[in-house]
């Protein structure tokens, strides 16, 4: 029915493309391409006897745009999955453009080098007009609007599980649950442990620079903008009991202003151990996190790149991770004049995830909800030109796929709220 080109093949990837293969009357072909090609070949040598999907594989390097130009016109696929690095959305984008193809992404642009003086110059003026001083944000690909409209192009973005499920169930709150949403606390729990005395649970350099940042959230119209882990909660979480959270900055609360309308507040908090925000707080402190290239004996590196070098990958954390996760959002409100409080989340176990697909649930519960939106788009279930988030979409179908293919949604009218 379709042919699918997935550039990347790290963990999240690894598990799209494995959920993308169980669905092989849809996703008939598939190519997998990545700067390492024997990681491409290894997946799809593992994948070719329980899928009657065709699998090819390529080697690309996502940062040139030419390279993936040609590999796109080689191919000719009908969506491009974009599950490499936030760094290359805007090659990958700029490639479909110049090539009339669709495409999607698991989470927003942000520059590898925060330091080049032409993308510094914006930064700070966005900083200064919007509020909050996190480096990744909607505006780079909300600048494609008009290009993709006018070409008739479809660019999915941040369609994992936050970003991603979390801006769906928001969707389905306002088109079921609410005639008025007031607040969204969107909370994330990973309540695994992996054994390690510290590893990150996706792409170190990407998660550091995550949590490292400044906190913020949207109240009254505006940005508040907090120092980084300064406003921490306590909840106590379905399958997995009472952790410590702390406010950080999400992308989708960007969207979520736009999309939702009157909502008054939205937050994001996410679980953190002790140890965890010991050990980055140090790293820290060295200079560990920072972006900026350091001279050592002679070789120019950048610090949280080396730091990822040392750092077990993400990818192979599954055999050691033991536990569940718990993402979802909390809403108050109005119904039909009334007060409504309401909360939907999956709980997602590592262990099950790891005996399906041999990976961890933090890649698990992004991978899925990449191949479910991509299902979206090949199936027509959602066909909007122009480049949206996953709120702007039906959020029925999306979640009727996440249930079926392994991310089952919980409800709770009832919840306890976050101060």
């Amino acid at each position: 029915m379709s042919r699918v080109l997935v550039i990347g093949c790290g963990g999240v990837a690894s598990v799209a493309i494995s959920k993308c293969c169980q669905v092989s009357e849809v996703f008939t072909e598939l190519c997998i391409a990545s700067r390492t090609k024997e990681k491409c070949d290894a997946l799809a040598e593992k994948l070719r006897e329980k899928t009657s999907t065709k699998i090819t594989t390529a080697q690309v390097d996502a940062d040139q745009v030419q390279q993936v130009i040609d590999l796109i016109n080689d191919y000719k696929p009908d969506l491009v999955m974009n599950i490499a690095l936030p760094y290359q959305d805007l090659t990958i984008m700029d490639a479909c453009l110049a090539c009339g193809v669709n495409y999607m992404d698991t989470a927003n642009y942000e520059p590898e080098d925060t330091d080049d003086p032409e993308w510094r110059a914006i930064y700070e003026k966005r900083c200064e007009e919007k509020g909050f001083s996190a480096y990744f944000d909607y505006s780079w690909q909300w600048a494609y609007r008009e290009k993709f409209e006018k070409a008739g192009l479809t660019a999915l973005l941040g369609c994992g599980f936050d970003p991603g499920v979390t801006q769906a169930y928001c969707a389905y709150a306002a088109k079921h649950e609410f005639d008025e949403i007031k607040t969204i606390d969107i909370l994330d729990c990973n309540g695994g442990d992996h054994g390690y005395p510290f590893a990150t649970n996706f792409n170190p350099e990407v998660n550091l620079r995550e949590v490292s940042a400044p906190g913020s959230y949207w109240e009254d119209g505006h940005w508040v903008e907090i120092p980084a882990m300064s406003i921490k909660r306590e909840y106590d979480f379905d399958q997995v009991g009472e952790k410590d959270m702390y406010l950080l900055h999400h992308e989708e609360i960007e969207s979520l202003a736009e999309n939702i309308p009157g909502v008054k507040r939205i937050r994001f908090f996410m679980t953190f151990g002790q140890s965890y925000l010991t050990h980055m707080k140090c790293l820290e402190n060295v200079g560990m996190l920072s972006t900026t290239p350091v001279l050592f004996e002679g070789h120019e590196i950048v610090p949280i790149k080396f730091l990822k070098a040392l750092l077990p990958d993400p990818a192979s954390l599954g055999p050691r991770t033991k536990g569940k996760t718990n993402i979802g959002c909390i809403f108050t409100g109005k119904k039909d004049g009334k007060d409504k409080t309401w909360y939907i989340y999956n709980v997602c176990d590592h262990e099950e995830c790891f005996r399906e697909v041999g990976s961890q649930a933090i890649s698990y519960t992004t991978g899925v909800p990449a191949m479910c939106g991509a299902l979206m788009l090949l199936t027509g279930k959602w066909d909007k030109k122009g480049v949206h988030t996953v709120e702007e979409f039906d959020p029925d179908p999306f979640l009727d796929a996440l249930d079926r293919y392994g991310l089952p949604r919980s409800i709770c009218e009832t919840p306890a709220l976050v101060e």
